[in-house]
């Protein structure tokens, strides 16, 4: 199977793991030393070293009842792109944020996730 589609295939199963909330599905995708990287000033921000840390700022997210509405899954030659249009609510305060969660792959695993945001201060008031 040509890489791209390789790649199609494990934006769409991280897509799968991540709204169903199988961290351990997700564990899977990661190498050992994956690391994710998110913008702002808040509870989920800065670098996520390694899977366990990966997976756990994941089901940190989830657990703030976050949808995870999937809008396309982008490939390069050699990487992978979920775009997403993320929402929530916690009592008065919205979240509603368009995203790139852009996946570094090696050798058919994430190993590296940087994460692109269309409203970081929305996201700081978010995630307290």
């Amino acid at each position: 199977m040509p890489v791209h589609q390789d790649n199609y295939s494990l934006g769409k199963q991280f897509h799968a793991a991540l709204v169903t909330a199988d961290w351990e599905a997700i564990r899977a995708l990661l190498h050992e030393d994956a690391v994710w990287e998110l913008p702002g000033d808040n509870a989920i921000s800065g670098p996520a070293e390694g899977a366990d840390a990966v997976v756990e700022r994941a089901r940190k997210i989830a657990g703030y009842g976050v949808n995870f509405t999937l809008l396309h899954i982008l490939v390069s030659r050699r990487n992978m792109a979920l775009s997403l249009h993320n929402t929530a609510r916690r009592g008065d305060v919205v979240l509603d944020e368009h995203l790139s969660t852009v996946c570094t792959v090696r050798d058919g695993k994430i190993a590296a996730i940087e994460t692109y945001l269309s409203d970081v201060d929305g996201m700081n008031a978010f995630f307290v």
